[in-house]
């Protein structure tokens, strides 16, 4: 491999003749060997670095036109563009667990794009520091950045996948609209519900988690650049924050403003806390919402049986025929990873101390995952099974007819005592909720049979 010397304020450092990078990324590279370089910083942040330094210069070149001139400004906002389409992955290599603020990857931005804007230039006309990062501090940019990733990566990728399933429950509901099955509760058997119901049900859960996640959006809307290195705004022009907003705004079509305090801003990730906790009541209800489908599908013959799903694959490498619930599956670890995540940013946004968060990197990266593992997990659960779901219209039947919590049907017109006595009856000797009632005297044969309908109850 060739080396080329940068050097920092440290002095000379060998980077990879073929990267853009610098200094301090190499140094970064090379102090930080933790989780074997596959825990790197999350695309969507570098992506989101990419937008607020295109913005950023053009922040400036409207304040500052002396310091950035039209030409720089050509040049960085060209790289700035490379670095936010994902053109130029291959030269962000550093991992999450570096400095809690992320300056090492701010400094990697501004290495990048300082250097392909001079390429592009044919010229050395950037610094990473005096232009790429002007009016900028890491203590800023970051939490930017991390607030441009999560509102597009909810906006985008998570409500979307959410919608998706909501659709397709409601071409459930629509299409088995008449069907009466056995209800449960504490996994035992319950009064009579609509299968259309029990699917509205799982809709509902899913649409109100999309009302809490977009409710947490706005919030993350505020943005911290501008604060520079304490909130102060120290040596960033007049109006920099706004402008600079605004520019992000246009850029990305969110409608992203200036966090009115930054003091607050550099310090706070409670933003972050509110929309994680959506997201985690989301994955909370995908949870309970898999297992039930996994429950309705346990058999074939030997559990509830009344649902069939796409069988996707084999599921034994002993057994032969056995196919598993494995969508169900994933989304049920993924929920658990979602939960464990939520802890984490809980914890790390607690430690903010005087002007400055130093978990930051942690948090993004945790947001991160929980909205890309949930928007995939989603999208894999409405098309390899739910899509497929089919009632097991006489095993339902069977299972209604058999169960003995029909017999809350009877309370109105014998009372509650005897309508249980019934039912231990029934249970008892092996017969039916009708045979029990009138072995006991309860009702005549006429009377039961005007009262007892199951699929009436619903």
């Amino acid at each position: 491999m060739q080396y080329r010397t940068e050097h920092d304020t440290m002095g000379e450092v060998r980077v990879p003749a073929d990267r853009y990078w610098g200094a301090q990324t190499q140094r970064s590279l090379e102090n930080f060997p933790i989780g074997k370089g596959k825990e790197t910083m999350p695309e969507e942040i570098i992506r989101a670095f990419g937008i607020l330094k295109e913005a950023a210069a053009k922040a400036n070149h409207a304040l500052k036109p002396d310091r950035m001139t039209e030409e720089k400004l050509s040049f960085i906002t060209g790289a700035a563009r490379q670095v936010s389409s994902g053109e130029l992955t291959d030269h962000f290599p550093l991992v999450v667990w570096q400095t809690g603020s992320g300056t090492q990857s701010n400094m990697n931005v501004n290495e990048v794009i300082a250097a392909r804007a001079n390429e592009l230039a044919g010229r050395k006309l950037c610094h990473p520091n005096d232009d790429v990062n002007m009016s900028q501090s890491t203590n800023d940019t970051f939490p930017t950045a991390a607030h441009i990733a999560a509102v597009i990566a909810l906006e985008d990728e998570l409500l979307p996948a959410a919608r998706r399933l909501i659709k397709e429950f409601r071409r459930l509901e629509e299409e088995n609209k008449g069907i009466v099955k056995s209800g449960r509760t504490h996994l035992q058997d319950a009064v009579p519900i609509a299968f259309s119901q029990e699917i509205s049900g799982w809709r509902a859960s899913v649409e109100r988690s999309c009302e809490l996640i977009e409710r947490s959006i706005p919030p993350l809307c505020e943005l911290a650049l501008g604060g520079t290195a304490v909130g102060t705004g120290l040596n960033a022009p007049e109006g920099f924050a706004e402008a600079a907003a605004r520019e992000i705004a246009d850029i990305t079509g969110k409608p992203f403003v200036s966090a009115q305090n930054k003091f607050h801003a550099l310090t706070s990730w409670d933003e972050f806390v509110a929309a994680h906790g959506a997201v985690k009541a989301l994955a909370c209800d995908l949870m309970k919402t898999a297992n039930d489908v996994r429950w309705l599908a346990s058999g074939p013959r030997c559990g509830l049986g009344e649902i069939r799903i796409p069988e996707n694959e084999p599921g034994s490498s002993i057994m032969p025929g056995k196919v598993n619930p494995t969508q169900c599956e994933q989304v049920t670890m993924v929920a658990v990873q979602v939960m464990g995540n939520d802890a984490a940013i809980g914890f790390a946004a607690s430690q903010g101390n005087l002007e400055l968060n130093v978990f930051m990197p942690v948090i993004a990266y945790n947001f991160l995952q929980s909205v890309r593992l949930l928007a995939d997990s989603v999208d894999s659960f409405t098309q390899r099974c739910v899509c497929g779901i089919v009632p097991c219209k006489e095993k339902m039947q069977h299972n209604l007819n058999n169960s003995l919590m029909t017999v809350t049907a009877l309370a109105p017109y014998i009372g509650y005592e005897k309508a249980a006595e019934t039912a231990k009856l029934a249970a008892r000797e092996g017969i039916t909720l009708k045979e029990a009632c009138l072995k006991l005297g309860f009702m005549t044969a006429e009377k039961f049979g005007e009262v007892y309908r199951p699929e009436e109850m619903v």
